[in-house]
């Protein structure tokens, strides 16, 4: 995939971005990035899970009260995360500075932070950047804002799609930062969606939901959870037409666009893992469930055994049955069937003797790892990557 994001591809009706350089990274660094929407949003949000949650992470949750918001301050370079009490009205400061710069009422604007956990956020830096972060606001902007939240990433991370809902024409445009700390526990990054469809609050809040589930909680780097991980949808309804209400085949059309763009974000994210040369599709099926096969397909993704073995190029299909015996579901090892890239490694929990072939096929730089439990008609998808030297590397030298 490109790398270099297209800033005349990544337009929303209605909608402005900009990223710029406020001095909390070092060097030049785009570090402040602003979303903006000409008019008064809906918005829904989903957050971690982690029960230690970033100053900002507390308060968007209190602003998603509100009916409206305008749109979202987002620092990357400081976590703004267990700096007790100070950080909370820190975060405060930013946006109610943000919302007297840019005219707007209290509480309209939503916030997050990403970078280094238990640093003060630095405020006047932010405030002195808020007068060139509004001049350099543009139609154009969002692939500037995508790199501004940056942190470990490897590249900006941005992307659109194009649909019907009902008989309008609407966009949906979405940004994501994220590298490590890649669980799927929701989210363990940051994504910020922006639309012009008109939708109503509850429907907006299931539709991300479902997306989310299908895409940003499919995803493993290394187990681990953030306090900062939010995703965030705002609707500004400009594409016009009668609000988007539930049961009808308008909100599925919207949850299948919705959902196409979380995915292609989260596939983004695993494939920029930290250190990783991998990127693997663990598709698993015949499973009691639904349920049960995303349980299994979340263990093998987590497996630490499983990704050394990815960055190996070893077809270990032990510790990938291994793994599934762990998950907690029904299991009959004597009928699972594991194909790593297209060569059948195990068929009914036995050896297939085809070892070197599937050594050779897993030099590619994606692994498709199918499973076949036999047990019922669940099927669920994960992606993952897997890990190798260069994580260790990058996390040892995360504050150095």
């Amino acid at each position: 995939m490109s790398k270099k994001l297209s800033k005349t591809k990544l337009k929303c009706k209605g909608f402005i971005a900009a990223g710029v350089s406020s001095g909390i990274k070092k060097g030049a660094k785009k570090d402040l990035a602003l979303i903006l929407s000409e008019v008064p949003c809906t918005v829904a949000g989903v957050f971690t899970r982690n029960k230690v949650r970033a100053a900002p992470v507390v308060n968007d949750i209190k602003r998603l009260k509100r009916s409206k918001v305008r749109g979202i301050i987002v620092n990357s370079g400081n976590a703004n995360a267990c700096t007790g009490a100070s950080g909370v009205a820190d975060d405060w400061a930013v946006s109610i500075a943000a919302e007297k710069a840019l005219d707007l009422d209290k509480g309209g604007m939503l916030t997050a932070s990403t970078g280094v956990i238990g640093v003060p956020l630095p405020v006047d830096k932010i405030t002195l950047a808020l007068p060139r972060l509004q001049t350099a606001l543009t139609k154009d902007g969002f692939a500037d804002a995508a790199e501004a939240i940056m942190t470990t990433d490897a590249f900006p991370k941005a992307n659109s799609v194009k649909g019907k809902v009902g008989a309008l024409d609407v966009t949906l445009l979405g940004l994501a930062k994220g590298a490590g700390m890649i669980r799927p526990d929701m989210a363990t990054m940051l994504a910020f969606i922006v639309t012009d469809v008109n939708i109503g609050r509850a429907e907006l809040k299931g539709a991300l939901r479902s997306a989310v589930d299908a895409s940003f909680n499919s995803i493993c780097v290394d187990n681990d959870t953030s306090t900062n991980d939010t995703v965030l949808v705002l609707a500004n309804g400009m594409a016009g037409g009668m609000e988007v209400t539930s049961g009808g085949t308008a909100i599925k059309a919207f949850t299948r666009l919705l959902t196409e763009l979380c995915v292609k974000l989260a596939r983004m994210i695993v494939e920029d893992g930290e250190g990783a040369t991998k990127f693997v599709e663990v598709r698993v099926k015949g499973a009691l469930s639904d349920k049960e096969a995303r349980k299994a397909a979340k263990a093998i993704s987590e497996s630490m055994l499983v990704k050394t073995a990815f960055f190996g190029e070893d077809p270990n299909w032990g510790r990938i049955l291994a793994a599934i015996g762990m998950a907690g579901i029904h299991l009959d090892q004597e009928k699972v069937d594991i194909i790593l890239n297209g060569i059948c490694v195990a068929r009914n929990g036995i050896d297939t003797g085809k070892e070197k072939d599937a050594a050779w096929a897993m030099q590619e730089r994606e692994i498709v790892a199918e499973v076949n439990l036999k047990c019922g008609k669940g099927s669920a998808v994960f992606w993952t990557t897997d890990l190798g030297h260069d994580y260790v590397k990058i996390n040892s030298e995360y504050r150095t």
